[in-house]
């Protein structure tokens, strides 16, 4: 592994930190700078709509936690906060605003109110699951608190589903690259292997849902 050397005002390195592959060294110096404070704003951030690298700096930050340069436990302790926290942030400005806004531009992506009352029928049978699932893919992670909100999931149901999701992302994340150490490069690869394995697999259960909804339509007309 090779050392690193810091610039002045940077976390102190008590260890060797491995190299890391271009995503995680672009986040780098920001995590250098600014700490636990990054991984909470960006963590955020990425679950409450906004298409910002919060995953990947949970991971370098435990990364740097595996290196001496930050300690586990504040670091998820921070994200499992901040991923709580935007998603109820998502979800709050679904409820507040998202039925307006798709009944005001929602036929501009064909978004319409029937498909809305079936989103609701959807969101009220597998609601949690897809609260919890969602940290895992992204564009869910970031849109899960709205969809929740717009389609008025009830919130003493979405919180602990929120909760869970939160600890389950925080927990796999933060171990993998804790314990990736100088084989963070290809575990991160993996990684993301995973998750577009995961996405594909949520397009084609989604596909057979509709196919199934349309059957049953055909059979009941």
């Amino acid at each position: 592994m090779r050392l690193r050397i810091t610039q002045p005002g940077a976390l102190p390195m008590t260890a060797a930190t491995p190299e890391l592959p271009g995503p995680l060294a672009a986040l780098a110096p920001y995590l250098d700078h600014y700490g636990y404070l990054a991984v909470g704003v960006l963590v955020l951030l990425d679950n409450a709509a906004l298409p910002v690298p919060g995953q990947t700096v949970l991971i370098l930050a435990a990364v740097f936690a595996g290196a001496g340069r930050l300690d586990l436990a504040a670091v998820v302790a921070v994200a499992l906060v901040a991923a709580v926290a935007g998603d109820c942030l998502g979800y709050l400005l679904g409820r507040s605003g998202g039925r307006a806004m798709v009944q005001r531009y929602g036929r501009y992506v064909w978004l319409t109110e029937e498909r809305l009352h079936r989103g609701e029928e959807f969101f009220a049978r597998y609601g949690g699951r897809v609260v919890v699932i969602a940290r895992f893919i992204d564009g869910l992670r970031q849109t899960n608190g709205i969809i929740a909100g717009t389609t008025e999931m009830p919130w003493r149901r979405f919180l602990p589903c929120n909760v869970l999701g939160a600890v389950l992302w925080v927990g796999v994340w933060s171990a993998v690259g804790y314990l990736a150490g100088s084989n963070i490069d290809e575990v991160y690869r993996q990684a993301l292997r995973f998750q577009l394995y995961l996405l594909i697999a949520v397009g084609v259960l989604a596909v057979l849902l509709a196919v199934r909804h349309l059957v049953r339509r055909r059979r009941e007309r």
